[in-house]
């Protein structure tokens, strides 16, 4: 079991978090990563504003599982900022959930922003890829 005491040191100035809005997802969407299954991720531009300790392209990520279980560590290789309206096949694919259509891409996240407070068709995201650096 890695310590994140251990992993703090390794990969200096990581940041450690589940991804998605509930346990079951955490579990799930750490799971895809680990897989590789998932390489990329999205949030709102306004939250990420908000965020003391935003990703930068470079940086390193301890992922989380629903149990606050480190499961793997990510590096952020790119990041872009694109309209909800404007994110592609290919981004939904990447981001690696359901049946990776663009259909179930939009409506899980249509989910998730109005359950963070707030959607648009045209708000702005924070389009992110990451590749696995160490599986835990």
């Amino acid at each position: 079991m890695h310590s994140m005491d251990r992993l703090k040191a390794k990969y200096p100035g990581a940041n450690a978090w589940q991804i998605g809005d509930s346990q079951i997802l955490a579990n799930e969407l750490a799971g895809l990563i680990r897989q590789g299954i998932k390489t990329a991720s999205c949030g709102s531009f306004a939250s990420y504003q908000q965020e003391e300790c935003a990703p930068r392209i470079g940086s390193y990520n301890i992922i989380l599982d629903g149990q606050d279980v480190p499961v793997c560590v990510i590096r952020l290789v790119s990041m872009q900022l694109v309209r909800f309206c404007d994110v592609t096949e290919e981004f939904a694919r990447k981001e690696g959930e359901g049946d990776l259509s663009l259909e179930y891409w939009r409506k899980e996240h249509q989910r998730f922003f109005i359950q963070e407070g707030y959607f648009s068709d045209e708000m702005e995201l924070i389009a992110e890829e990451f590749k696995v650096v160490e599986i835990l």
